[in-house]
């Protein structure tokens, strides 16, 4: 369950953004805020896994209250001005949404914050993480075990050694399993 906090001025921006975050079975919505500043004395006493924020706000911006933050969780920014999406990035954002959007948009979002979450916390379970490999040369198989998948509305850890084979039908790719079970996910 990511634990989330949403930041918008706009009352019907963040009604919105909480009645997406209902629909997700594992989001968890731990308070809204209208404004920056007492979002950030929220996480001062309160750690949470995600943040959705508003950039252009009063007082105190979505792109500095970022910043500011020292134990930093994961960001959405859902924002109209697409002139601040090269900051967004540079702060590590999961993504950058541009209202109005949609909850298929929204949902991509948040499964790429889950993603992310469930190969953090599979990192942690495994101990000290594997040497890197040189800059210069690419991932090999050997390098990681799991692979992450999304299919039916989730995101799943396919472990590699478990993959019998893997066939295409157009954009669509079926991994078969060594357990007899399929994943069937969408090829991008």
């Amino acid at each position: 369950m990511l634990k989330c906090i949403a930041i918008d001025d706009e009352p019907l921006a963040l009604r919105q953004i909480s009645a997406y975050i209902a629909k997700i079975p594992y989001l968890e919505l731990a308070a809204t805020f209208n404004n920056a500043i007492e979002a950030q004395q929220r996480l001062a006493s309160e750690r949470v896994d995600l943040i959705f924020v508003d950039i252009n706000m009063p007082d105190l911006n979505g792109v500095d209250f970022v910043r500011a933050l020292t134990d930093r969780p994961m960001v959405v920014f859902t924002t109209a001005y697409s002139e601040y999406a090269i900051d967004g990035f540079k702060l590590d954002a999961v993504d950058y949404l541009l209202k109005p959007f949609s909850f298929a948009d929204f949902n991509r979002s948040v499964t790429k914050a889950q993603s992310l979450y469930e190969l953090l916390a599979y990192r942690k379970t495994q101990g000290s993480l594997p040497a890197q490999p040189d800059s210069d040369s690419e991932a090999t198989p050997k390098d990681r075990e799991y692979i992450s998948v999304k299919a039916d509305y989730k995101v799943s850890l396919v472990r590699i050694a478990d993959i019998v084979y893997i066939e295409s039908e157009g954009e669509y790719v079926r991994m078969h399993l060594a357990d007899g079970t399929t994943i069937t996910t969408l090829f991008r």
